[in-house]
């Protein structure tokens, strides 16, 4: 991979990191019934840290001489909070597998500081997929 490749993919987790800030808008508002009230809570978390992401990815690009996008990745539809839960953990799944490839590039790349900027993403993802798994009884 070159650095050009490298800065479209980082640009392409940007635009899921944006959908997630999105997403999470979304269910905190409209997840509902007393089962869900710690999982809202902890989805607000995640919504900070989803936020917080998207400004590290945005930073890396335009370290890397590029312009960060203003994309967003679309929001699935979706009926039922264990629905909408069920679509946040397929989307955080998705960002853990790319961030495990984003993390390896960089170093394959000799960028070694934007893959320790990258690992915070990497450690609070695998934490998302953790608590929503625990919230689906996965």
């Amino acid at each position: 991979m070159d650095r050009d490749t490298f800065i479209q993919a980082l640009n392409q987790d940007l635009t899921t990191e944006f959908q997630s800030v999105v997403q999470y808008v979304q269910h905190v508002a409209a997840i509902t019934g007393p089962e869900f009230l710690s999982t809202v809570d902890e989805l607000k978390v995640h919504l900070g840290q989803e936020l917080q992401h998207a400004q590290i990815l945005a930073e890396q690009i335009a370290f890397l001489g590029a312009t960060p996008t203003t994309e967003v990745a679309a929001v699935p539809a979706w009926s039922g909070s264990s629905e909408a839960l069920r679509a946040d953990l397929d989307l955080e799944r998705g960002q853990l597998e790319r961030y495990r490839e984003r993390f390896a590039q960089a170093n394959e790349l000799g960028l070694a500081d934007v893959a320790e900027a990258l690992r915070p993403l990497l450690e609070q993802t695998q934490e998302h997929v953790r608590d929503l798994q625990g919230a689906l009884g996965e």
